[in-house]
């Protein structure tokens, strides 16, 4: 089965948030059955990792958006990546999404509409002569569009949309439609139109002939107001009728500390005096005052989504108890400079690094005890699965992915409400597992012996896939 897997972010190249993560391994964990296909915008960070692009296509400017080439390369391990060459659209400092100040790039529409219009001409066999996809996975809404422009088009070829965050879904002023060469009928309540904007995800969740999202408990969760972000009719309808499926993501081997080459130390469990040896490496490495009491790690994107202000105000309470934060992460500048903040008060007890680096959140996770995951939603969350592997006992809301991945009292901890008292009941019970040995024994055992392996997500996938292509 030949598969398209649109994404904007890859782990092999660049990062943004877990997507990048998905985009890596799925894809990857996907190859006994499929022959696999990654299409990527061509970001400046992609075009530098590939050694070598081989140009297969052309697709002719269109609407008000330009033309542009595909090129044909592949990863170190084999995994073929197509990149959507146009250096006006892409190539640009940044992130993928936005400038170096963190503001969206105002023809956002333009970039992401020309990259799903070529996804479709790729999987119709229009762009690369020797290659068409049997089936097409779009991944958020930045590719969201591709369903659409096959519909448009005529093709009839399956299509799949994973919602990995509902909360982001690409809103656009009505004259986008024009811009972005979408039939006006399109703009209605049945089609792309959300309060009288243009709603990209939207075209998604209408024209995919199938929905998946990160975890089951995330699938039930959107059909609901309180998490349906405006579109749980559309939601409830797709899922009544059997075409909104949730499957949990996994991590990848390289999470174990046994074998992790980053770590201060690698440990196994049962050797705590390895785990302790990264706990120590981290108050070095972070200036913090020599301790026996627990580390709170938080490696997260620092945005209103992940209740960094939930942290904030649990600060106070967790040094006073004897505890010691570690954070890093970026996202938005208000929490960011109270984190900073928060720091210059308590630079003995409270660690923060802007920005993110993989082999200092791996150290993070192996040194600290526990790990901050109080969202106030989490489709899926990856943070608390690679917590567990090294020891770090999660503290999370029960939420989407966390409820389902975390055994509460048993390999983290669960709360309720999105709330600081809430929150706090939790980093108590926390303490207390802490002070009794023998239970903190117990939990760390208990949670490094999961397995969240994408085996499992690749064959219900597989699964997926081959139920859309077979009529």
């Amino acid at each position: 089965m030949k598969v398209l897997f649109v994404t904007t972010e890859m782990d092999d190249f660049v990062r943004v948030g877990g997507l990048a993560a998905v985009s890596a391994a799925l894809p990857r964990a996907l190859r006994p059955w499929s022959d696999v296909r990654v299409l990527l915008p061509g970001y400046r960070d992609v075009i530098e990792q590939l050694t070598h692009i081989q140009i297969v296509g052309q697709a002719p400017a269109f609407a008000e958006m330009p033309a542009c080439t595909l090129g044909r390369a592949s990863t170190r391990d084999g995994l073929p990546v197509y990149v959507l060459l146009c250096r006006e659209l892409y190539d640009r400092p940044g992130n993928p999404y936005g400038d170096e100040q963190g503001r969206d790039w105002p023809d956002n529409d333009i970039r992401f509409a020309r990259f799903a219009s070529a996804a479709a001409e790729l999987a119709m066999g229009k762009l690369d002569k020797n290659w068409a996809a049997d089936l097409v996975h779009a991944n958020d809404w930045q590719a969201a569009l591709v369903p659409a422009y096959l519909a448009w088009r005529g093709a009839r070829l399956p299509s799949i949309l994973t919602i990995h965050n509902l909360a982001y879904q690409g809103l656009f002023p009505k004259d986008s439609l024009r811009r972005i060469g979408a039939p006006e009928n399109a703009f209605h309540i049945d089609g792309l139109e959300f309060y009288d904007k243009l709603s990209f995800l939207k075209g998604g969740l209408v024209y995919a002939s199938h929905l998946t999202t990160v975890s089951a408990n995330y699938a039930k969760e959107i059909t609901s107001d309180e998490f349906g972000c405006g579109l749980e009719g559309l939601l409830r309808m797709r899922s009544a009728a059997s075409q909104l499926t949730g499957i949990l993501n996994g991590i990848d081997e390289s999470w174990d500390p046994r074998f992790c080459s980053q770590l201060a130390q690698p440990f196994a469990a049962g050797d705590w005096q390895g785990k302790q040896a990264n706990a120590d490496y981290v108050r070095k490495q972070f200036g913090l005052a020599v301790s026996r009491g627990p580390i709170f790690g938080l490696v997260a994107r620092l945005v209103h989504q992940k209740g960094i202000d939930l942290v904030l105000s649990a600060a106070d309470e967790i040094i006073e108890a004897g505890g010691q934060i570690v954070v890093t992460g970026s996202g938005e500048p208000q929490f960011e400079q109270a984190l900073v903040d928060a720091h210059r008060r308590r630079p003995d007890a409270i660690g923060v690094a802007i920005g993110f680096n993989d082999a200092q959140a791996r150290r993070i996770f192996a040194g600290s005890d526990f790990t901050l995951m109080p969202s106030r939603f989490e489709p899926c969350g990856l943070s608390q699965m690679y917590a567990q592997r090294f020891g770090s006992l999660p503290i999370g809301r029960s939420t989407g992915g966390l409820a389902e991945t975390i055994t509460d009292g048993e390999t983290g901890f669960l709360f309720d409400q999105p709330s600081t008292e809430s929150f706090v009941g939790g980093i108590r019970r926390a303490f207390g597992a802490f002070i009794a040995k023998d239970r903190l024994d117990w939990m760390r055992r208990s949670a490094m012996s999961r397995s969240f392996s994408w085996d499992l997500s690749a064959a219900c996938y597989s699964a997926l896939y081959r139920k859309l292509v077979t009529p």
